[in-house]
């Protein structure tokens, strides 16, 4: 792994359910980890469904491997990159040599 290409600072958040003073569960994103990473594969494409266009964007965060990144699932877990907010579609454990990660995320529409 090329050190010298960690060079995107990002921040993972996790899904977290918090309960309120009266008692409502309410689901929160906040913020988890924060490192640096190689942002690659830069893709995208368009559809068209009911006369609109649906743009796509992909991207691909490699990060060094750490405990805490260890337990990041697509479902409870994000990428925020460059302030914008991207799901994570896949996480590639790189072979499994407890090197790196690979997040495959997708640009989240506002």
């Amino acid at each position: 792994m090329d050190i010298a290409a960690l060079n995107s600072r990002i921040t993972v958040q996790k899904n977290a359910v918090i309960v309120d003073k009266v008692g409502n569960h309410i689901n929160r994103w906040e913020d988890y980890f924060s490192c640096y990473a190689t942002v690659s594969g830069a893709s995208g494409n368009e559809s068209e469904s009911a006369g609109t266009t649906n743009e796509t964007e992909n991207l691909d965060f490699t990060v060094r491997y750490c405990s805490e990144l260890s337990v990041v699932t697509p479902s409870g877990y994000r990428v925020l990159f460059r302030g914008r907010i991207y799901d994570i579609s896949y996480v590639d454990p790189m072979g499994f040599k407890n090197n790196s990660l690979k997040f495959k995320a997708i640009l989240r529409k506002r």
